[in-house]
């Protein structure tokens, strides 16, 4: 009953304001006992349907599951963004933006239906315990993880902060598992995963995580780190940064553009939600020549970063269509700790653009997983603008990158294929269980911040031979070791990247990737192309021209 009562009792709060926040501006100024009457009838039908459920329905009711889907149902008749949060995942929200969570601090994977510990945090409990590549999880607070997934133990090992809890780990090379009682602690998550020297005064940063509170000191400080190390020059990598805090995105467009260039403006419903113009402040902005990286998983606010630097000829972008997301959406939270995210405007890029893919009329999974298609192609053509230099440039359909350069699908399909293979392998060579390759073996614990040098842990011919041999003896892996040779590039590679995330961790190992990844060998080749837009860029204040 008091299930039933609190879902009654969120329903009016929810359904009511957003019942008439659609509505037409005259249609919203109801008196008060029209507003008492919607409610009443609002109520009424939930409640009769309920009855009707309790009644009738053949399983039981779960009053929370109908609570957060009607809820997320409602919403999403609004538009694909506005969402519900059920107060632990609004907890999860919160400390997402904070770049912080508690745990132990340890990055996970699941591989052959076991979950590994990958790479512990520096600073974190599972740093400080000696946490290593390869150590099996087998158990949580006395809890066997047989047959679980990554997440079902990220969430065993996931709690309040200062909370204990108890980790069993089978460790190669040692006999009995190791035990670890770990009090949960505030682990950083940076916006930037990894910055690197990636060639000759050649900067590299990975904002991969979002844009959250510290994600703009975070890139000043890795520009710092870069610019000791002889960086001339940048390449930015957006893809995949799923967006987050607009305050931040505009601060990070600051470092880079002049004072007053427009970096994003917002307008909403008039009378609630006021035109908002963000300009930049700096007088001496980071001139390196720059390339952005961006992909269909960049959305929301690395989509005003990528627009503002487009459409302001600042730098190259180099990758595919972005998501196309520019609802701008406040977080409202509930009296229970539940909170809801809520489109209360749009954002538009300095030349006007709109970036937002349409909505209406597409079903949910159509709006996130049908990309592309002829129809859509022709209807983003419509909102046309121009930047500073007078390019053409459109809107309503995700930011469309000056170089277009498709990711290989070849490439999710050798995942599939040897992925779990792979780490099997790479926990031998790191645990020198592997015979002959002692230079592999890693008996500590990561080092984190290290430089990688090109040469360090290069794998040759001799260890592919090794692995096909491993494969020939292990039949339930389902590979035939024949395949080596056909991608056998691919497996070097991999084998480097697991055995660099040995040992100094998977940030650092990230630039082993790059090696092979055909949109970052193109924003390289494209940095001239970005030196001639800085100097154009010179030319034109020097001359008193637009900026």
């Amino acid at each position: 009953m008091k299930s039933r009562k609190r879902y009654l009792a969120l329903v009016v709060v929810l359904i009511l304001p957003l019942t008439f926040a659609g509505a037409h501006p005259d249609q919203r100024l109801l008196g008060q006992g029209e507003d008492q009457a919607a409610a009443k009838k609002i109520t009424g039908d939930f409640a009769e349907a309920l009855v009707m459920a309790e009644k009738n329905y053949a399983g039981q009711i779960n009053y929370q599951t109908l609570l957060k889907t009607s809820i997320i149902g409602m919403l999403h008749t609004l538009d694909p963004h506005s969402s519900y949060m059920d107060p632990k995942e609004f907890e999860d929200f919160l400390n997402d933006q904070r770049s912080q969570y508690f745990g132990i601090g340890a990055w996970i994977a699941q591989r052959n239906g076991k979950v590994y510990i990958t790479s512990p945090f520096n600073g974190s409990p599972a740093y400080k315990a000696g946490l290593r590549y390869g150590d099996q999880i087998i158990a949580v607070d006395g809890v066997s993880t047989e047959g679980f997934s990554s997440r079902q133990v990220s969430e065993k090992l996931l709690g309040p902060l200062g909370t204990q809890v108890r980790v069993k780990l089978s460790r190669l090379g040692v006999k009995e598992p190791l035990e670890h009682t770990f009090t949960r602690a505030g682990v950083s998550l940076p916006s930037i995963s990894n910055y690197a020297m990636v060639g000759d005064s050649i900067g590299y940063i990975n904002l991969d995580r979002g844009f959250n509170t510290t994600t703009s000191n975070e890139m000043l400080n890795a520009l710092q780190e870069l610019r000791s190390q002889g960086m001339k020059s940048l390449i930015l990598d957006l893809r995949g940064n799923r967006g987050g805090l607009v305050d931040q995105a505009a601060k990070v467009l600051n470092i880079f553009l002049y004072r007053g260039q427009k970096l994003v403006s917002m307008r909403g419903r008039p009378g609630v939600f006021p035109p908002v113009e963000r300009a930049a402040q700096n007088g001496s902005p980071d001139e390196s020549p720059l390339v952005v990286l961006v992909n269909q998983g960049s959305a929301s606010a690395a989509e005003i970063v990528a627009g503002a630097f487009q459409d302001h000829d600042r730098a190259v972008l180099v990758g595919d269509e972005s998501f196309g997301k520019a609802l701008v959406q406040n977080v409202f939270q509930l009296q229970d700790g539940s909170g809801l995210t809520l489109t209360t405007g749009h954002y538009y890029t300095p030349s006007g653009r709109l970036i937002q893919r349409e909505y209406a009329g597409l079903s949910f999974y159509d709006y996130y997983l049908r990309r592309g298609d002829k129809e859509a192609v022709q209807t983003k053509k419509t909102d046309e603008k121009r930047t500073d230099s007078g390019r053409t440039v459109y809107g309503g359909g995700g930011i469309e990158p000056d170089v277009k350069v498709k990711f290989p699908t070849r490439e999710f399909e050798l995942q599939r294929t040897w992925l779990d293979s792979t780490y099997e392998f790479a926990r031998l060579l790191v645990a020198g269980q592997a015979q002959g390759f002692e230079d592999f073996k890693i008996d500590r614990t990561v080092v984190h911040n290290h430089r990688l040098e090109a040469n360090e842990y290069r794998v040759n011919d001799k260890v592919l031979s090794a692995f096909k041999k491993f494969l020939a003896e292990h039949k339930e892996l389902k590979i035939d070791p024949a395949r080596v040779d056909k991608d056998a590039d691919w497996l070097k590679r991999q084998f480097r990247y697991e055995v660099v995330s040995a040992a100094y961790g998977q940030e650092t190992a990230r630039q082993v990737l790059l090696e092979g990844d055909p949109q970052f060998q193109r924003a390289v080749a494209e940095l001239p192309n970005a030196k001639t837009l800085v100097d154009n860029i010179r030319r034109m204040r020097a001359s008193g021209g637009k900026n």
